[in-house]
């Protein structure tokens, strides 16, 4: 840890690391929240919130929403996804779920069914939908903003 004054501050993971690693044969049930990248070779139920990037690796089974850097999924991933910079889905991976990203890469053979919003990179990317209630609060706004410049 540094020293900030008297106050200890806990020192920040390169985001360029991982950090995290679900291995094959772990369940794993709950959120997780990283500054570092996170590996899932095993399965996973809750969200995914992560300043590094996410790998699905191909025997990952994934019911998730995931927001992250960057994502590649070559495993099975069902829930929406927000990849800040780049999407990235493998002639194995399948996305049964909705996409926000500045850049998308789907490989011949993938699976991916839902909607996919291009953004103009992070900033855009974070107003982005992640589950249906945000999508509804986003939709609400819109409309009353809508209204408002009648």
């Amino acid at each position: 840890m540094k020293l900030r004054g008297n106050r200890q501050q806990p020192e920040r993971l390169d985001p360029n690391t991982t950090d995290t690693l679900i291995g094959e044969g772990s369940v794993f049930e709950g959120k997780i929240k990283s500054e570092a990248g996170v590996r899932i070779e095993g399965q996973i139920t809750g969200d995914i919130e992560c300043e590094g990037d996410v790998t699905i690796g191909e025997k990952g089974l994934v019911h998730s929403n995931i927001l992250a850097r960057n994502i590649i999924i070559a495993g099975e991933v069902h829930g929406n996804v927000q990849a800040k910079n780049k999407l990235s889905i493998t002639s194995k991976g399948k996305l049964y779920g909705n996409i926000v990203t500045a850049a998308l890469s789907v490989e011949e053979g993938s699976i991916f069914e839902g909607t996919s919003k291009m953004s103009g990179g992070a900033s855009a990317a974070s107003a982005a939908v992640l589950s249906p209630g945000i999508k509804e609060t986003a939709a609400a706004a819109e409309a009353a903003n809508a209204g408002e410049n009648r």
